[in-house]
Order: structure tokens, then sequence, then C-alpha cells
């Protein structure tokens, strides 16, 4: 009804107020090229086709009969009418809506007991469009305003716990909400994560650890207001692009905005938003609803899917990976985790939540395997980069579930000690703080070899001048962390480094201004991509110090001790990696190290680290094909042979990955060198156990899963009246009697109105 009455306050959707938007078939554009009747019909067609038809209709008592031609002439012109108006429909839709092709949804996921979330109803959510820039504008949209229900444009500083509580509350004028994003960042941070993250899935519970259960010691990220963990029955759309955003306001202004707070006259600027969710209450409901369909039906349809993706982990020295150590081989792990997320849907920059952690380990890596005797070590050192450890520990769960029943080569028997990265760009005083766990320090023999483990980390931190290495009290609990889930199932001597001595520093913790601006990484104005992606930063250099503190103790602690003080991360590595995760993906070094059907994974903008359901996501394989090209080896392989190894003898698919990648460009920058990379850089399945085990309620494992939908789209156009509607109906609904009635009638009288002379020859007497 809205769109049928909005045709005649038609809104050019290209040029819309002095904004340009996507010109229909342009890329972005959600309705594509017009489509119409590029050709007239013959005007003589029912002439012709009655002259073939003659003498076919004479009666033996004469008289005149319908023309069967004339009758086909009729449906052939219905027939064209109606597909004129079906190819013209689609250029009225466009002259009537503006699509808003940059937007983020809010998205429904589920756990055990619960879901969270935003939705649309399944038609989509309309409402008048209200830009609400200060607190005092809500207002208008809670009880003054004539025209509810209104979808409202919040400013992102307004994003908060309290005016999204007051909106929830008055959900029957709320159709919706468009988020606009605050530049620059708040000020006094956002976190729409919880005080507590992944409260009851780490090691301290009511039975073990109670005084550390539940963040009783100290909230660790204090800013969080829980905001992405609630349920909204409206939906929810983040706005990215600024340009989209003056286009809405412009029409806010132009059509909705009236002076002296009166009524604004109609046509009003309205929004309508579908994200309508499939899956309802809990992962247990909506698992058990896609195991019925699957099980009966022939085309089933799937309500959910649990958050999935892969594990990144390599090993120094390679082992068969098809089979498992012996109980007596040691192996040091070094660990951090790949995810993070924000309230919206694929938007998690987790620049200091992530990236930094997870890059600086990259540049360790790479430092590690450069020492000369690292073949030789009487230790392996395995690598592993955790992915959905946001919800609830789901990669390191499904390591740990996968080493206790065999299905990993390296068993937690053969863990000899643990470091993990947590969250280190945001230093205080060049200060980067080990975490250790109380609780399995009781146990003399865990408690001697921590004391070695923070030696050992301290004696590497030493010849660093830009970190200093820190203890804490040995009564303080762990910050949430992936050590946690390998400590619920054994006692490991493990540390975790952070930059925060108790609460969290990051002010933007899983949240969409976890950006390259929250960890310092800024570049000179003026310069070309290129020089962007080599120009070292000052985030970068003091990351690569921190790697480099990392790749000395992981050396030590393997049993090196020849070539402790060579050892030195490189910053140009560090910087790289944070342009492409932070700034551009698509520059010439992920190009260089990536297969080339993987060239599409690669955007002009920053990769995102949310886990997703579709895997392995983008950032995996960067990950992957990174930690592939900074420890491994280029070896003289064709492009066949590097597939299929086992065609060379010397080689072994079981020690090592063999990939072929795209190379760097040539000395004339016209073509790439491609090249086959073998190293031992694996994928390992990051699926919460619960799934394979069907089950859905554990609380012993991660059960998120996220909602499937059909649609999601934004868009504007101008609504009329209710008045204007109704009249609109009144006439639509008159003409269609009317036309029935004639042709009704014109079918009644089709044999006096439609006659063929009598044939000569046919007359008889």
């Amino acid at each position: 009804m809205v769109a049928s009455t909005s045709a005649s306050l038609r809104i050019d959707s290209r040029k819309f107020h002095g904004y340009e938007l996507p010109a229909p078939g342009a890329p972005g554009h959600r309705d594509g090229a017009r489509v119409g009747l590029e050709k007239p019909l013959p005007e003589k067609v029912g002439i012709e086709a009655s002259a073939q038809l003659r003498g076919k209709m004479a009666t033996a008592g004469g008289g005149c009969v319908a023309d069967p031609g004339s009758r086909s002439l009729l449906r052939l012109l219905s027939f064209c009418v109606l597909l004129a108006g079906l190819c013209e429909g689609n250029s009225v839709e466009r002259k009537i809506y503006i699509p808003l092709n940059k937007t983020a949804p809010c998205v429904r996921l589920l756990n055990a007991t619960h879901q969270i979330g935003c939705q649309s109803s399944i038609t989509g959510d309309t409402g008048v469009i209200h830009v609400v820039e200060k607190e005092e504008d809500l207002q208008w949209v809670l009880t003054g305003g004539p025209n509810p229900p209104y979808v409202v444009l919040l400013e992102g500083t307004l994003f908060t716990r309290d005016v999204m509580e007051k909106l929830k509350g008055r959900s029957g004028r709320i159709a919706g909400l468009a988020v606009s994003l605050a530049k620059p960042s708040p000020a006094s941070g956002f976190s729409p994560s919880v005080q507590c993250p992944n409260d009851g899935f780490g090691v301290y519970s009511n039975s073990y650890g109670s005084q550390f259960a539940h963040c009783r010691a100290f909230q660790w990220n204090k800013v969080g207001d829980g905001l992405a963990y609630e349920d909204f029955s409206f939906p929810i759309f983040l706005l990215e692009d600024e340009n989209e955003t003056n286009v809405i306001k412009q029409c806010y202004r132009d059509h909705n905005l009236s002076p002296n707070g009166s009524a604004p006259a109609f046509p009003l600027c309205a929004m309508q938003l579908f994200s309508h969710m499939h899956a309802v209450v809990s992962t247990v409901t909506c698992m058990r609803r896609s195991l019925i369909q699957s099980s009966f039906s022939i085309s089933p349809e799937i309500v959910c899917d649990p958050l999935s993706d892969y594990n990144v982990w390599s090993l120094l020295k390679p082992i068969n990976t098809s089979g498992t150590l012996e109980p007596d081989d040691r192996v040091v792990v070094a660990a951090t985790r790949l995810d993070s997320r924000s309230f919206f849907w694929n938007v998690a920059p987790g620049a200091e939540s992530a990236v930094a952690s997870f890059v600086t380990q990259l540049a360790a890596a790479e430092a590690l395997q450069k020492a000369p005797d690292a073949a030789t070590l009487p230790r392996n050192v395995m690598f592993v980069f955790f992915q959905g450890e946001t919800f609830d520990y789901i990669g390191s769960s499904r390591m740990v579930y996968d080493m206790e029943n065999g299905k990993f080569p390296v068993q937690l028997e053969n863990i000899d000690s643990f470091v993990e990265l947590g969250q280190v760009a945001l230093r205080n005083s060049l200060e980067l703080w080990m975490h250790t766990d109380p609780m399995s320090q009781k146990n003399e023999t865990v408690l001697n070899q921590v004391e070695v483990l923070l030696s050992t980390l301290e004696q590497s931190g030493a010849g660093v001048p830009t970190v200093v290495l820190r203890r804490l009290n040995q009564s303080q609990p762990l910050p949430p962390s992936s050590l946690q889930r390998f400590l619920r199932a054994r006692n490991v001597s493990g540390v975790v480094l952070a930059d925060h001595s108790d609460s969290f520093h990051n002010l933007y913790y899983q949240s969409i201004y976890d950006t390259a601006e929250n960890i310092n990484v800024t570049y000179p104005a003026g310069q070309s991509p290129e020089e962007d992606l080599n120009f070292v930063t000052d985030t970068a250099k003091a990351l690569a110090g921190v790697a480099t503190v990392l790749a000395r103790a992981l050396y030590r602690l393997a049993g090196g001790a020849s070539f402790n003080d060579t050892i030195q991360a490189d910053p140009h590595t560090v910087t790289r990696l944070l342009y492409g995760f932070l700034v551009r993906a698509n520059n010439s070094w992920f190009q260089s190290i990536l297969r080339p059907d993987l060239r599409s994974y690669l955007g002009d903008g920053p990769l995102q680290h949310y886990i997703a359901v579709s895997s392995p996501t983008n950032a995996t394989y960067v990950v992957q094909y990174a930690l592939a090209n900074l420890t491994g080896k280029v070896i003289d392989l064709t492009r066949e042979q590097c597939q299929d190894p086992s065609q060379v003898p010397t080689e072994n698919k079981d020690l090592y990955e063999y990939t072929w990648v795209q190379g760097p460009l040539n000395a004339n920058e016209t073509d790439r060198l491609p090249r086959c990379v073998r190293s031992t850089a694996r994928l390992a399945r990051a699926l919460s156990p619960a799934f394979e085990l069907k089950q859905w309620g554990s609380t012993e494992y991660s059960t998120w899963t996220e909602s499937r939908w059909k649609d999601i789209r934004a868009r504007i156009f101008l609504i009329a009246s209710k008045e204007l509607e109704f009249i609109t109906l009144i006439v639509g609904f008159g003409i269609l009697v009317f036309s029935l009635i004639v042709t009704y009638c014109i079918n009644a009288k089709a044999d006096v109105l439609f006659i063929t002379p009598r044939e000569p020859g046919s007359v008889s007497y």
C-alpha cells in the first residue's frame, strides 16, 4: 500500500538534493539495469491472424460466430499490457525508493538459554524518520510525535545503554533504528560487550576458584554495558557511509522538520528496514527445528548455524600430522586469538582486542624461525591462533577437546609451557604485565614451573629497552584468555602477557571503534598506498619490541641458548601486517602471499574479524598464508607438483603444507612471479564440541549460533497521509470493479462484437 500511494511522490534515486548515489545498473545498485519492451507490436497482427483462419468458421445453418483469431488477439494484447506493466514496475520502484547500500545490520544470535540481537517483521518495518542529535530529541519519538511509528536516526555518541533502554521500552512507537558512526570515537569509551567476558566458560567456577568466579575480584571490561547481549524487537542498522547519512538527514530536513514543533505536513520521509530472522528462543530450539527439517524434508529449511571457523597453527619443527606425538615429546605453546565482534554483524575491526596480538605473534614466529639452530632445539614450539574466543572460547575448547580425544597431533601431556598474548598495543610506560593463575600454582610443581617461565621472560626482555616486564600479585586471577580452557583440562604452567595489570586499557573493547586509530596507527598525509604499506609507525616499532621478547622467550623455553641475543622481530613485517589488517587489505604484499583464487578476498578496506558461519573467513585465510610465507620456505616445484606433492619423492604431505601463491611483481611490475611455499601452517576446525556431541544446551562448551535470514536491506522514500492512502485504495478498488464489469460485458457480447462475414460459397438454399 505504501509503495502504490507513493508513486506520485517520486524521488530521483540517482540524485537527491545534491547528493549523488549509484546510478541504476552501477556497481552496488540493488536493482540493476531497466528491462522493457524494446519493439512495438506490429499494427496488423490481428488482421493477419484473422485472415489465416477464414473459411474455418462457416456453419450449416449460416449466421455469425465469434472469431477465434479476435479472441487470440485480445489475449495477446492483454498479456502485452501486463508484461509492459511488470517491466515498467522496476523503473517505478527505482523512482520511489533510495536504497542504502552501505549498511550493517544487527542480527540475532542464540545460545543454550537466550536469544540476543535484533530483527524486523517478515515484511520489513517502516517508520517516519526522526533525527536524534541530542537526548532531548527523544521526547518527540517517545511521546510527542503525531506520526508513529518512527525510525530513529541516532548519532553515534548517543548509542548507549541508557538511550536504548528508553527506546526499547516504547517499542510500539519505534519501528527501527539507524545509527551513524561517531567521529571522532566517543572520548569516554564505548564497549557493547559485558564487563566479565566469557563468564562461566573459563577455569573459575563456584567449585574451583570461587573467589574469582564471575569476576568477583574486579571487572575486566569496566566500560562494558552489555548492549550487544540484549534482545531487541525492532531492527537496528549501522550507517557506514557518511554520504548516505547526509542524504537521510537532508530528506528529514526537507519533509519532516517543521517550525515551532508543529506537526509536519505530508508527504513525510520514511525508512524501511528488512532484517527478519528465522531462529527464535535459543540454540536448543533452533537446532532441534533444523534437525527435524533435515530428517523429514526433501528441501529442508535450516533456521540457524553454529558459529564456526578454523584455528590456524604451525610448528617450528615439522611433525607427522597423520599420527600423534610420543608422550615424552615436549612442546612450548604460543597462543593468541583471531576474532573480535561488535554490536553489528561482520563489523569487527578488533585492532586492540585481536589484531595487535596476532600480528605480534606472526612477527615473533618469523623471528624465531630465522634462528640458526631452530631446527635442532630440544623442544618444539607451536604457534596457535584461536578462532571464536569471543564467543565462550570456541577455538581453544575445540583444540583441547581434540587433544583429549587423540584427534590432534599434539596431546595435552606434550605441553611443556604456555605463553599467550592478550591485548598488547596500549602499554603505559612500556610495561607488559605477566598474568598467571593462582589456583594451579597451589601445586608446588606447577608453582616452580611458572617461576621458571616468568624468569625466562624477564631475562628475554632484559635486552629489549622498549619493553618492561612486570609481575603481578599471585593472588590475582587470569584475565579472559584461551589459557583458561587448557587449565580446565590440565594443570599447565602458563602466562598471559597483556598491556593491563587489571582492567582493560581498551575503551572500545569489541566495538565498531576498535580501529587503527584506537592503537595509534596513523600515516603522514599525501602518501600513496604503497608508501603507507611500508611506512614504519610508532605502534609497529612498539609491537616489534614485544614480538622480540616473545621470540627470545620461546627460544629459551625450547632449550636454545646460543643465539638468543640475535633474534630480532622485523618492524617492517609488523607495519605491513597492521596496514593490511586494519587499513587496506588489497595491497601488494597481501596479494603476493595468497593463492590466485583468493584475490577477491582482499577488499579496499580493513579485514573484519567476526567468526561467522561460513568458513574459513577472509581473515583466517590471510593469517594462514601470512604465517606460511613468514615461516615457510620457497621451493622449486611446478604448480602441478605444488598442488600434488606426492609426485615428488623428496616431499611429504604429512610433514608440510604446500601452497602455490601469486608471488611478488617482476622487475617491470607487470606480471607476478608465482612460487610454491612449503610450511607447517595448517588449519584445524574451530567448531564447538557441543555441536559434534549434539549437546545444544551444554554449559561446558560454547553453544552460540547465528540465525539465518532471507533479506537484509534498508531504503528511504516518501509516504503519503493515511487519508490519501485510503482514497487511493478506494479509487483503485473502484477501477478494479469497473474493469471486471467491462470485461464481463465484452465477453458476454463477443459473438456480436467480433463477427466474420460469411464465405460466398458456404451459403445454402
